[in-house]
């Protein structure tokens, strides 16, 4: 295995080009879904085939779903096979959709455009998954170019529509493929991580975002006896909220950091457009992040007792309601997955790689529900979403590394 290991990736200078050259193809694709106000994720998909096909990769499944919001009607999820020694398969996730940049004036170049300062790439999606999807061809292309058969099978999952839910990407492919994977194969989902790649996800905190609605009586804000203030039962809900939640929630799983379920008013809506009138309604939301013990229907009851004193005290209605739910999930820290990740992390990067909880969500949790023991691991900046979002070239190739060492395994 060692001396098959030895041959991958070992011209540094032409991965290196290669990195570079795939960065700044996907870059220019702005892989933005409907919701952003883009055009989806088919261009960018199209590339990746393109490029799976020039090395060799003949086996491509298209798993697209429909969607009329976008030109080509469709949303495009592309899976490739690389056949093993084993029909267990390694299995390696990353999407293609990205975030829109936000303020261009906060980035130093244009956003859609790669630009390279020594060993770190510039770009909006960079690292957001695109340094997972660099990685996972340079895998594909290395194999097939040296004529090596891994000891399991490779299948490399790019997916659409992972920023807004992934109705059109995972899940769909879960709904109608889901025999395509196997219990005992391998699930990385390259979608997190740390900048020394000594961490390793393998529990995500529940996910509850509510919305809630304040209905009140609208007045001139000279006379506000008359009215009753919808914006100011608002704030004191989402005071009570912030403050009542954490209370009756405390308990305490040092896995994740923050280690305690958290309770965030955050987005809120325009309400009247002039500063003399005092709001009938009023509406806000709170992300809900909650450790796996914390059930999400008790969140929402006590959600609601606050809103019923709130009702009393200022004299309007509160109604709440639910956005989006996605309940905890969890990989075991022995389960092999995380086992082989530690040896090969261990192997490349030198470091003793930690099993470790998040609030954030990936889509390793739609993996779990499946009964698929998924872990999110890569060697990343933590600059996703943010201006300025870079991706190390060194780390793309390493990752591909860590992959190819966990791919040669007959025994995991």
């Amino acid at each position: 295995m060692t001396h098959t290991l030895e041959k991958l990736f070992s011209n540094p200078a032409s991965c290196e080009e290669r990195v570079i050259s795939i960065q700044t193809t996907l870059t220019a694709c702005r892989a933005l879904g409907p919701e952003n106000s883009g055009q989806g994720e088919m261009l960018k998909t199209r590339h990746i085939a393109a490029w799976l096909t020039a090395c060799g990769v003949s086996n491509l499944i298209h798993l697209d779903k429909a969607d009329t919001r976008v030109e080509s009607g469709l949303r495009p999820n592309l899976v490739a096979l690389i056949p093993g020694r084993q029909k267990k398969t390694l299995w390696l996730f990353g999407h293609t959709d990205v975030v829109p940049p936000g303020d261009i004036s906060a980035w130093s170049a244009d956003p859609w455009q790669v630009r390279r300062d020594g060993d770190f790439l510039y770009g909006r999606g960079v690292e957001d998954n695109q340094q997972a999807i660099v990685s996972m061809l340079l895998l594909a292309e290395e194999l097939n170019a040296r004529q090596i058969v891994p000891d399991l099978s490779l299948g490399l999952v790019f997916m659409s529509d992972e920023e807004t839910g992934s109705a059109y990407g995972l899940r769909h492919i879960l709904s109608v493929a889901h025999d395509m994977f196997r219990a005992d194969d391998l699930f990385i989902v390259p979608d997190a991580g740390s900048p020394c790649g000594d961490r390793i996800e393998i529990s995500e905190k529940g996910q509850l975002w509510i919305q809630i609605h304040i209905k009140g009586v609208q007045c001139h804000a000279s006379t506000p006896q008359k009215g009753h203030n919808a914006f100011l039962a608002a704030s004191a809900m989402a005071l009570a909220c912030h403050e009542h939640l954490h209370a009756v929630f405390a308990d305490v799983d040092e896995l994740f950091d923050p280690p305690h379920s958290t309770f965030v008013p955050s987005k809120h809506e325009a309400n009247v457009p002039n500063i003399n009138t005092v709001p009938g309604e009023d509406v806000f939301f709170m992300d809900c992040r909650l450790l796996p013990q914390v059930v999400s229907e008790e969140v929402l009851a006590q959600t609601r007792n606050l809103a019923a004193v709130v009702e009393k005290q200022y004299g309007v209605h509160v109604d709440i309601s639910v956005v989006q739910e996605q309940k905890a999930s969890s990989t075991s820290a022995s389960s092999r997955v995380v086992t082989a990740l530690k040896d090969a992390v261990m192997q490349v990067y030198g470091v003793k790689a930690r099993a470790v909880g998040i609030g954030g969500a990936t889509v390793a949790a739609f993996l779990r529900e499946k009964g698929f023991p998924a872990a999110v691991w890569s060697c990343i900046e933590n600059t996703c979403h943010a201006p300025d979002e870079r991706s190390s070239i060194t780390s793309t190739i390493n990752d591909a590394r860590v992959f190819a060492h966990i791919l040669m395994q007959a025994h995991v």
